[in-house]
């Protein structure tokens, strides 16, 4: 039985976050510019989103470009920008044939007008699919989030809309981008580095997380599948005792 054929054998995580690591030294390692790296990390992407899709995951997300990312070099994070606006050119009749529903998470007023517009058409085209659900995480940073999620709770009060006492976590969450969806199941990030990067600090208090030495270009559905058998073979507790 193949590893695939193994995991379907249990219930798969039905949200999925991802820290793709490593695109900048897989092109080092091979001798390439940066950019290439990030080329290869796109097209990996491709199928892990057909792959997840297929096996019933409901929820995919990926953290693409953070907030900090744009301290990287102005060639870097232009080179990026065009690779996510010609994503979108290129993927949206295809995601659209294949049912997929894509949001994007992060500062929209930090883009260029270009891609504002390019994401929010890709989001309009998708909107009412049905399918998997796949959020791409560009300018995002998990303070940025929360902060942006008080100040909105901050406002209600200020206009007399709620009261403090009302706010709780479930308020909270209301008020995240990712509002309405279920918390990862499961965290993966590639690289073999062991940190989460201002990456969904709030969702992930109770994600199981699963961390990889393969770079993302090289991380295949095969390593997705090995992922969700290590993550099936744990018991959730939630801070209960079991």
């Amino acid at each position: 039985m193949s590893l695939r054929e193994t995991i379907l054998q249990k219930p798969v995580p039905q949200h999925i976050a991802i820290i793709m690591d490593g695109n900048r030294r897989w092109a080092e390692l091979h001798g390439l510019p940066r950019v290439e790296g990030h080329e290869q990390g796109y097209k990996a992407i491709h199928d892990i989103v057909d792959a997840c899709d297929a096996i019933g995951v409901r929820y995919l997300t990926i953290y693409a470009f953070s907030t900090e990312n744009w301290a990287r070099s102005k060639e870097e994070v232009e080179a990026l920008m065009r690779l996510f606006i010609d994503a979108c050119r290129w993927e949206i009749e295809e995601l659209h044939a294949k049912n997929v529903k894509v949001n994007f998470l992060g500062d929209f007023d930090a883009l260029s007008e270009e891609c504002r517009r390019e994401f929010q058409k890709t989001v309009d085209v998708t909107c009412n699919n049905t399918g998997i659900t796949f959020n791409i995480a560009i300018s995002y940073g998990s303070r940025w989030e929360i902060a942006r999620a008080a100040r909105r709770l901050a406002m209600q009060v200020k206009e007399g809309l709620i009261e403090p006492e009302s706010i709780d976590e479930q308020a909270l969450s209301g008020q995240l981008q990712t509002a309405g969806m279920p918390d990862p199941d499961l965290l993966i990030r590639t690289s073999n580095e062991l940190r989460i990067s201002n990456f969904l600090l709030w969702q992930l208090a109770y994600s199981e997380m699963y961390f990889t030495d393969v770079l993302w270009p090289d991380f295949t559905p095969e390593e997705l599948y090995k992922a969700i058998d290590a993550y099936q073979h744990r018991q959730r507790r939630f801070g209960k005792r079991v």
